[in-house]
């Protein structure tokens, strides 16, 4: 294994464009050449630029993996940078990438699979897992689980290796750049939430969460960071049940580990999560964590220890729960601590990339 390629076509900036820049960063440490094939618009192309690397401009939909002249074209960039391992995340990236890999005859294809959904057992996804991907990695235990889901029987539950993201340690560090996007409001304790506005990410939960507070007589305000389709529903609902003075939108934010750092508890109400890396980046801050039972969260949350985990879809559990930790300043202190060595001993990129090395040499 001499040249890889981290392949991602997606022109917006999220968790899996991310991690394609911080493990391409750890791989050239270790030594490999590396090529990122990117989207020319995408903020992963102007990074991939910013940081030295050699780019493929790549612009693929769900249906590219039918244009001929596409793939001919890709498998001509993949003999042209000499590349023998592959490595993807994206959904629409997973048929072309793989496919074009194939006919150039890469001998390491690496599906890294974020999606806690299962997969169509189509004969296009059969043909790429079992025959053009070498090596397929989930980010989750759950997310495992639904990749074999339409799939058992043809893949073997032994060929697809679960190795979970990984954070940098400077995250660890308290920075002394306070920043001031949290100053607009102040008032009790700081709840956070970070994330896309989406029924996926479920911040209207805590819509709930903050109206049972409020009635408690709880003293919060509740930052909620990010943008997408449900913000007009949130913004209206806030002022429906007057959270005008306990809650707060603050759409796109800059840096997540400042918001981190100003806040108390972090809140994660999703439906489900392939791996909610942002609850690892809260912990990373020694931040209790409370979320819902469900998907891969017990996976990164021990209960009761590094967090506290609601069940699923019950708001009034979740709401008693933080209640708990507001009202608890030694409990949320203990498990701010033991959040971080649980970043520690398991999210380390370090480790992490070590660990996706020696499984792709390996196997």
């Amino acid at each position: 294994m001499k040249k890889i390629c981290f392949f991602n076509s997606s022109n917006f900036w999220g968790g899996g464009e991310k991690l394609h820049l911080e493990n391409a960063i750890e791989f050239r440490n270790r030594g490999y050449g590396i090529v990122i094939a990117a989207h020319p618009n995408s903020e992963l192309w102007t990074r991939a630029k910013k940081n030295g690397f050699e780019t493929i401009d790549v612009t693929i939909t769900s249906l590219s993996f039918l244009n001929v002249l596409k793939l001919k074209r890709l498998q001509r960039q993949f003999k042209i940078h000499k590349i023998d391992t592959l490595i993807f995340t994206t959904s629409q990236d997973f048929k072309s990438a793989s496919i074009a890999g194939h006919w150039s005859s890469i001998p390491r294809i690496v599906y890294l699979r974020g999606l806690a959904v299962p997969i169509k057992n189509s004969f296009v996804n059969r043909y790429c897992l079992t025959r053009a991907c070498t090596h397929i990695v989930a980010n989750s235990d759950e997310t495992k689980k639904t990749i074999l889901q339409h799939f058992q029987g043809i893949i073997p539950f032994e060929n697809i290796k679960t190795i979970y993201h990984g954070i940098q340690p400077e995250l660890l560090e308290i920075k002394k750049d306070k920043g001031d996007f949290i100053t607009k409001k102040l008032k009790g304790i700081i709840l956070g939430n970070a994330g896309r506005l989406t029924k996926q990410k479920g911040q209207h939960h805590l819509i709930e969460v903050a109206r049972y507070l409020k009635k408690e007589n709880v003293d919060f305000t509740l930052f909620i960071a990010g943008t997408g389709e449900l913000a007009e529903e949130l913004a209206e609902s806030i002022k429906k049940y007057h959270l005008q003075e306990e809650v707060v939108l603050l759409g796109f934010i800059k840096s997540m580990e400042l918001f981190m750092q100003q806040i108390d508890l972090f809140l994660l109400p999703s439906s489900w999560e392939g791996f909610g890396f942002v609850i690892v980046e809260a912990m990373a801050k020694s931040k209790p964590v409370v979320a819902f039972n469900t998907t891969s969260n017990p996976e990164i949350i021990n209960d009761q220890k590094t967090g506290l985990l609601a069940k699923y879809p019950d708001t009034t559990d979740f709401a008693i729960k933080t209640k708990q930790l507001i009202q608890d300043d030694a409990l949320r202190k203990k498990v701010g601590k033991a959040a971080k060595q649980s970043v520690i001993d398991k999210f380390i990129i370090q480790d992490r990339v070590a660990e996706l090395e020696e499984y792709i040499t390996n196997n």
